[in-house]
């Protein structure tokens, strides 16, 4: 026997759960299936830009993510290598009136606390956790859902929130594992305390060099420092296993971040080096819909790091999806096909810039001197190349 409800989000991520609040927000009775025991977010921080706060503002738990974030006076790119300044964006009241929000950072499990517990205030939203959906099946007007354990749920309309490894994503399109880029990043928070090159106001500092990066900001009111290694490792290639733990090693680790400025091998040595996360993509997919499934945020449209706008694409998804079923009277078909064409076409973009800045960020030679010569002559309020993707409808030139 089945268990029956109108919607069904597969996955309680931040995507899933903001999805959830979203269609509920719209009057529409959601649950939300997801494998863990408990919800809980992988890794440490998160940068949110005003795209993504727009969101947040609208699904009512943005007072509540401000209360533990830290709002960052500027990002500033440096030379890996040199340790000099490259380009800074400053996010003070031009930026502010600019985009309407401000940019913030958080730790992602304050963010998907903030979710759960407006999920569990609303009347619409039920939470149910180690449930691991293996199948789906089409009957009629109706989606067919088994988990692992047997149990058996039936609705109207699945959403597939189910991340990078996604099995909806398996049912609508079919296309096999995600892309493994060879770049590998190794990450954690520690306290401000033992942070080396903490500045005296907030800010976000991405060091760039060849094959490799590393980006630093304070979470949780400045009390946790947060830190990303990222490099390209030598030892993937053609035919290595991306889950071996053979390549992208924490003694690859050491030996790129070794010649770098000072400030950026002391920092890296704080890294965690428990479990490194391979990174993975994919080319933007030509629908993300099969009949009453669609896709949301990874499952739909997983992007590297270089944008910072994985979180924040998969939040504009759970906008758009609520709001093309706030009417009611419109069939589940019309709402999905509406939502991919709103959608697809952006996120689509921000994989694709996504890849090539990080080529760009990552690359020598030639590519590196043509990059410092742009980045040194922006002004710090220049916000030309980010405007596309903190007010949608404008594509990058």
């Amino acid at each position: 026997m089945s268990s029956i409800a109108p919607t069904i989000i597969v996955g309680g991520g931040i995507g899933g759960l903001a999805t959830a609040l979203s269609l509920a927000s719209h009057g529409r009775q959601v649950h939300v299936l997801e494998r863990a025991p408990e919800f809980g977010e992988l890794g440490a921080g998160i940068q949110l830009a005003p795209n993504a706060l727009h969101v947040l503002k609208a699904l009512g738990v943005l007072d509540s993510i401000l209360a533990e974030a830290v709002r960052p006076v500027r990002a500033m790119m440096m030379d890996a290598r040199t340790g000099d300044l490259l380009a800074e964006m400053d996010f003070g009241a031009h930026f502010q009136e600019t985009f309407g929000a401000p940019y913030i950072v958080t730790h992602r499990s304050d963010l998907l606390n903030s979710l759960v517990k407006a999920c569990r205030a609303s009347d619409l939203v039920t939470l149910e956790n180690s449930r691991q959906v293996i199948r789906l099946e089409q009957r009629g007007e109706n989606v067919l859902l088994t988990c692992d354990d047997g149990a058996r749920y039936s609705a109207e309309l699945v959403i597939g929130a189910d991340g990078l490894r996604s099995v909806c994503r398996e049912y609508v399109l079919g296309d096999g594992p995600p892309v493994c880029s060879g770049d590998v990043a190794y990450r954690g928070a520690i306290p401000i305390a033992r942070a080396r090159n903490v500045s005296g106001e907030p800010t976000i500092k991405w060091w760039i060099g060849p094959n490799v990066h590393l980006i630093q900001y304070p979470v949780r009111g400045g009390h946790l420092f947060n830190q990303v290694g990222v490099f390209t490792s030598d030892a993937y290639r053609d035919g290595v296993d991306p889950g071996s733990t053979d390549w992208g090693t924490p003694e690859e680790l050491d030996e790129r971040f070794s010649d770098l400025d000072e400030r950026v091998r002391s920092s890296a040595a704080l890294l965690n080096r428990d479990r490194r996360w391979a990174l993975f993509d994919r080319r933007p997919a030509p629908t993300w819909t099969k009949g009453r499934v669609s896709l949301i945020g990874d499952a739909a449209h997983p992007m590297l790091q270089y944008l910072a706008q994985g979180g924040c694409q998969a939040l504009e998804d759970a906008f758009t999806l609520g709001a093309c079923f706030a009417d009611s009277s419109v069939e589940v078909a019309v709402a999905l096909s509406r939502y991919e064409s709103i959608r697809r076409p952006r996120a689509g973009l921000a994989q694709t810039w996504a890849r090539r800045v990080g080529d760009i960020v990552h690359g020598d030679g030639l590519v590196a001197i043509l990059r410092d010569g742009l980045l040194r002559r922006l002004d710090a309020k220049d916000f030309r190349y980010v405007d596309w993707l903190y007010r949608a409808g404008k594509a990058p030139r």
